[in-house]
């Protein structure tokens, strides 16, 4: 046994949220007690050296063939559960060091061009992959399911009408969307309630992509399509909404969102947003901390917490109103995401994309479904309103 094999054996003891069965040739090893019981194959030893660097190396090894399961959802969730104690420390050293790590962090602000890449790594890579992933809306945030056995159209529908609702949306309104996505909310909006929206992306596929929709659904009157960052917007507003958008935004430029959220409504009005939030209490940490989804799949975000959310939407003078936390809903949703490529696999793989790259979006799906199962993380719909003049 290799000293580094023997440290990941020793630190395997200390399981005790599941059961993990290692298969190495015809070496059977198990660790941890408990449920859920999963199944590893470990195809190369360098797996074990990737492991002792968190959860970068356990996705890096994946992505080599170095280990494989026919569960890693399960996989993520025992070693989850299994650190959740050494994360409890590493928040609170966060929070500690925060005055010694913020202030030169501020120092280096995101700048457009770098945003507009850190965009296009992840939401350019090809429409027709989307397309073989996402439901008919091509919406791509959690989905609000009625029934288990929802369609996912019909759930992710739902989850739009959600939004609307939170607005109070009507034909007299102009909504601004920052972060257009695929057209979705934009179509839906327009063709539901009536009303006019200018969305704006700064992705050139989804921009390409929207264009054409928006045109095929005789809604180019009624809807405005930009090729904008979020900062460049000018007018003014009746109802503004964002979905999972933000989580692309730095902690560093919080206030400057919530600034421009607040400059573009009118008084009175309306913003829904939705987004992928991390516990208050590791918000510190993670802001500083590059781990496996935001160095391999989102270059550049950040999740931000409800009470940083809270607190930079005061500052902006937007008042937070409703609040409901749906990140339950989020794990049948990447599961429906997850299933739908396995089940168009030949489509897929007619796309020609590299072997590593379809065992890196596998395990991305995989890792998120497990973190909103174990509540590391989770998912919000806030309803924030900007004071009326007279206020």
């Amino acid at each position: 046994m290799t000293p580094v094999r023997g440290a990941v054996m020793a630190l395997g003891r200390c399981l005790r949220h599941g059961t993990i069965v290692l298969h190495e040739g015809q070496a059977r090893t198990v660790v941890g007690s408990g449920d859920p019981v999963v199944d590893v194959t470990v195809n190369d030893a360098r797996a074990y050296r990737e492991l002792l660097r968190g959860s970068r190396g356990l996705g890096d090894a994946y992505v080599r063939g170095w280990w494989d399961s026919d569960d890693p959802t399960s996989v993520v969730r025992v070693l989850m559960r299994s650190t959740a104690g050494l994360r409890v420390v590493l928040d609170r050293l966060g929070a500690a060091a925060r005055p010694i790590l913020d202030p030169p962090a501020r120092l280096r602000r995101s700048d457009k061009a770098t945003d507009r890449r850190n965009i296009r790594a992840h939401y350019d890579i090809g429409n027709d992959l989307f397309e073989l992933m996402l439901d008919e809306t091509m919406t791509y945030s959690c989905a609000l399911f009625g029934r288990p056995d929802m369609p996912l159209v019909d759930a992710q529908t739902a989850k739009l009408d959600r939004i609307c609702q939170l607005l109070d949306l009507s034909a007299e309104d102009h909504v601004v969307e920052i972060g257009t996505g695929w057209g979705g909310f934009a179509v839906h909006a327009a063709t539901r309630f009536g009303c006019r929206v200018t969305t704006t992306t700064i992705s050139a596929a989804q921009h390409d992509y929207a264009a054409k929709r928006i045109a095929e659904a005789g809604l180019s009157g009624r809807v405005t399509l930009l090729d904008a960052d979020y900062r460049e917007l000018t007018g003014t507003f009746d109802k503004l909404v964002s979905i999972e958008m933000i989580e692309a935004v730095d902690w560093r430029d919080h206030d400057r969102f919530f600034d421009v959220c607040a400059r573009l409504l009118v008084p009175g009005g309306r913003a829904a947003l939705q987004a992928i939030v991390i516990a208050d209490e590791s918000f510190e940490r993670a802001k500083h901390h590059d781990d496996f989804v935001r160095r391999a799949i989102f270059p550049g975000g950040c999740l931000p917490s409800v009470s940083s959310i809270r607190a930079s939407a005061l500052r902006a003078g937007l008042r937070p109103v409703e609040l409901s936390d749906i990140g339950d809903h989020y794990p049948e949703t990447l599961r429906r995401w997850r299933s739908n490529l396995a089940d168009r696999d030949a489509e897929v793989s007619a796309l020609r994309l590299p072997t590593d790259f379809r065992r890196l979006w596998n395990l991305y799906l995989a890792y998120c479904e497990a973190a909103f199962l174990e509540r590391h993380v989770s998912d919000v719909q806030l309803l924030l309103t900007k004071p009326a003049e007279e206020a």
